[in-house]
């Protein structure tokens, strides 16, 4: 299973960094990385992924991830391997009972899914786009009280 994980985060970073527009490349990309695997294979993981197709900025048919409405690309050149053992948080930044994370592209709705799995009493719901994540918080919560809970899932956060 570990296997997968990393082939599906693999897979997440190189439609999120590079215009693929077909399994076959698709499939070439992931086997620079690495991953040697099967068209079914590859099928499958986008169907999970619920990755689908969208004109880019040059009119070019591309994979896109569920919650990427702009298509943002990351136009630096480096191996997915690289962008995956860095962090997706970049970002916090609080204004009354409202918080704002920012992530690189691809990374907020699993933060967000993980924030709202730790039922933090002081959080009452995050609403996740492709890079940003909006946080409630219940009126009255010291933002550090915040940033100390999200510390368990972010070990980086500290607020901007």
């Amino acid at each position: 299973m570990k296997v997968k994980n990393s082939r599906i985060e693999t897979l997440k970073m190189l439609i999120s960094s590079k215009e693929l527009g077909s399994q076959e490349e698709v499939l070439q990309a992931l086997k620079r990385e690495g991953f040697r695997l099967t068209q079914a294979t590859l099928s499958r993981d986008l169907k999970q992924l619920k990755v689908a197709k969208a004109a880019s900025m040059n009119g070019k048919y591309v994979y896109v991830l569920p919650n990427e409405t702009m298509y943002k690309r990351v136009h630096k050149h480096t191996t997915a391997k690289d962008m995956l053992e860095t962090p997706g948080y970049i970002s916090l930044n609080f204004s009354g009972n409202m918080g704002v994370i920012k992530t690189r592209p691809g990374y907020a709705s699993a933060i967000a899914y993980n924030i709202d799995s730790m039922v933090v009493p002081e959080i009452l719901g995050t609403i996740a786009g492709d890079d940003t994540i909006f946080i409630v918080i219940k009126d009255g919560t010291h933002p550090d009280q915040i940033i100390k809970a999200l510390g368990e899932i972010i070990p980086t956060v500290k607020e901007k």
